[in-house]
């Protein structure tokens, strides 16, 4: 007998399964909320930081002031960082016009690639769990909801940090040298976006790389190579390119005394934000710290990223994130040298920890939107600690462990919540009885189903104070050089004076009162305003009505009457007008669109013009206007070419008052 067996029918594509269908909505649901709570209300913040606002409708106009950085399209000056930053932004305005959303979408995207990044990269050696409450607690950051609808170039620098630490984890997962060439090519664009800030997270990887890559120790040390290589290429194209440029023909390095890249880097954004000596600084260099450690900036010290001007950006999770890099390492204590999971650990917590501790020690200028940096580690080391504690809940000392870390982010919630008492005043105590129990349960080995209950009561100790900061904040206008977010405390954010946060209504990044000690700001440059009427704040950041002066910190905001006078026979001119310092100059630039001469850059101090040069200028009839009200240099030095350009203006020029605005026309006989 003979039996025919029949041909198997061909094998369907196996369907995805239930976890993974979960995954990716669940992963899809946390990118689309990002994207829209980050997208509400952004039109609120107007030109944001007007400054580099300036800087981006400069490079809009000219791919001059595009590869430069230019504070204006006539190529007077650049912003005092690399241009990377503005690329993007710049893109975005020469395809979709001049106005709030054009600049900050792309922040906001930013946003969302780094929370997809952070999720990626703790999701490999953790799972999707740890992973997914990395990147919501990242993107309930407040700092993080702040800068990710801002245009400074932390948004861009977090981001490339997020992408190198994610090619480190797959460089640790299978050695590929690819990852590490990666790695190093991010971390060299980081650094044309904000300099030697984006090498704080460098020693870290290397280290890491380094001890528990899969390759033998000698290809390590060559890997290691190669990335640096990577790094050197980069960042150095665009450095050789600045300084082979014939001086003449290029805009001035904004920031630098001498016109050099190499000074600004090692300089004003190098060392000096370390030791304290900036030269041509706000304030011209903060020097040597007084005794108990206060300097012009804040106070130096472990405890500075808990004072009241960084704490509620940032600190909620800090504790927790330490407990859990400490309890991981132990977790992973007799693992292999490779242990992807230990690898990871020291990752993030060495971010953190170098990180963390410049920014605590350093005597320079700092502000506390820098913490932004420190958010992917404390996300990242967030998720992770809960993953771990769930599934070690039975070992008694994890559980320790867990309970230490649920009563120090307790604290520290209430601690946080308690300077900011008429804003949600029930929610510190909420969260207070919420820890409380928490806590008590975190002691306990849990059912199943009562575990379930418990890390739900842990999920709102620990996300309740962050998620109702972020959500004031996108509630809130934000606006000058030191955004702030979250509800206001009362801070003392360092400086002269005390800044202000820089929200809609509080002197947009300005000082108390307008002024700094003496009237003037560091710099020399007025910061008090004169209005010819009531304002009104449009989408775009101009005004209606009345008008403002601008100065160090807060942009100026021409009315409609001066921006016509601006504007009229403008082609004739290389500059429709010129003031002292960036900020100044900038709302006259980006009302009109059209070229204002920033003197003597953000700080109104770099020597650039020098009389000299402007007095040809004028002779040449390349400026139209000279906006008065201001004077350049370190404490208003009359010796500085900001004060002896005003000062020449004001004694052989007539000035005329249009809406509040003291301008001098310069081409007048």
């Amino acid at each position: 007998m003979t039996t025919t067996l029949a041909p198997p029918a061909a094998e369907a594509p196996p369907a995805p399964s239930r976890r993974f269908r979960w995954e990716r909505t669940a992963l899809g649901a946390l990118l689309l909320g990002t994207l829209v709570a980050y997208l509400i209300n952004l039109s609120a913040n107007g030109w944001a930081n007007s400054f580099y606002s300036a800087a981006v409708q400069a490079g809009s106009e000219s791919w001059t002031a595009f590869f430069f950085g230019s504070s204006d399209a006539a190529n007077s000056i650049t912003v005092d960082k690399p241009p990377a930053s503005l690329w993007l932004m710049e893109l975005s305005v020469r395809l979709f016009g001049l106005h709030s959303w054009s600049i900050l979408v792309p922040q906001v995207l930013l946003g969302v690639a780094t929370v997809a990044v952070v999720y990626a990269a703790v999701r490999r050696p953790f799972g999707a769990g740890a992973g997914l409450l990395a990147g919501l607690v990242l993107a309930v950051t407040p700092v993080a909801v702040l800068m990710f609808r801002f245009n400074n170039p932390d948004a861009l620098l977090v981001f490339l940090m997020a992408g190198a630490a994610y090619a480190v984890v797959r460089a640790v997962e299978d050695g590929r040298t690819r990852w590490l060439v990666l790695c190093g090519a991010l971390i060299g664009f980081g650094f044309l976006a904000k300099q030697l800030q984006v090498l704080l997270v460098v020693p870290g990887l290397a280290l890491v790389c380094l001890f528990a890559g899969p390759p033998r120790l000698g290809k390590r040390v060559v890997q290691l190579f190669a990335a640096g290589a990577a790094m050197v290429v980069a960042a150095g194209w665009w450095l050789l390119a600045v300084e082979l440029w014939p001086a003449d023909s290029r805009p001035w390095i904004g920031g630098s005394q001498e016109n050099s890249i190499l000074e600004l880097t090692l300089g004003y954004n190098g060392l000096g934000r370390l030791n304290g000596e900036e030269t041509g600084s706000v304030g011209g260099g903060g020097g040597e710290l007084p005794a108990g450690g206060n300097g012009m900036w804040g106070s130096t010290g472990i405890g500075r990223l808990f004072e009241a001007a960084q704490g509620g950006q940032i600190a909620w999770l800090i504790p927790a994130a330490l407990v859990t890099l400490i309890a991981g390492v132990l977790l992973r204590g007799r693992a292999g040298r490779g242990d992807r999971q230990r690898a990871s650990l020291l990752l993030w917590g060495s971010w953190l920890l170098v990180t963390g501790l410049v920014f605590s020690f350093m005597a320079g200028i700092f502000h506390q939107y820098y913490t932004v940096a420190l958010a992917p580690a404390v996300a990242a080391l967030a998720g992770i600690g809960a993953v771990l504690a769930w599934r070690n809940r039975f070992r008694g000392w994890v559980r320790l462990a867990t309970a230490l870390g649920l009563a120090l982010t307790t604290a520290t919630t209430w601690m946080l919540l308690s300077r900011s008492a008429e804003f949600l005043p029930w929610l510190r105590w909420a969260v207070l009885v919420a820890g409380v129990v928490a806590t008590a349960l975190a002691l306990l080995a849990l059912p199943r189903r009562a575990a379930v209950g418990a890390a739900l009561i842990a999920a709102f100790v620990a996300l309740s104070g962050p998620v109702a900061y972020s959500v004031q904040t996108i509630g809130t206008a934000h606006a000058g050089s030191i955004p702030s977010a979250g509800p206001n405390v009362g801070r003392d954010m360092g400086g002269p004076g005390g800044m202000r946060d820089g929200r809609d209504g509080g002197g947009h990044g300005a000082f108390p009162g307008g002024t700094f000690p003496g009237g003037t700001a560091p710099g020399g440059v007025a910061t008090g305003t004169v209005t010819g009427g009531p304002a009104t704040t449009g989408t775009d950041g101009a005004r209606t009505g009345g008008g403002t002066m601008g100065g160090l910190l807060g942009s100026s905001t021409p009315t409609q009457q001066v921006v016509a006078l601006l504007e009229s026979d403008a082609d004739s001119y290389t500059w429709v007008a010129a003031a002292v310092g960036s900020n100044s100059a900038a709302g006259f630039q980006l009302a009109t669109e059209l070229p204002v001469m920033p003197i003597g850059g953000f700080n109104g101090s770099d020597p650039s013009p020098t009389l000299e040069q402007f007095q040809e200028y004028v002779r040449d009839g390349r400026i139209h206007y000279f906006i008065g009200g201001s004077r350049g240099g370190p404490g208003g030095s009359s010796t500085s070419a900001g004060s002896e350009i005003a000062a020449w203006v004001e004694q052989n020029f007539t000035a005329t008052e249009v809406d509040g605005v003291t301008l001098y026309d310069l081409t007048a006989e």
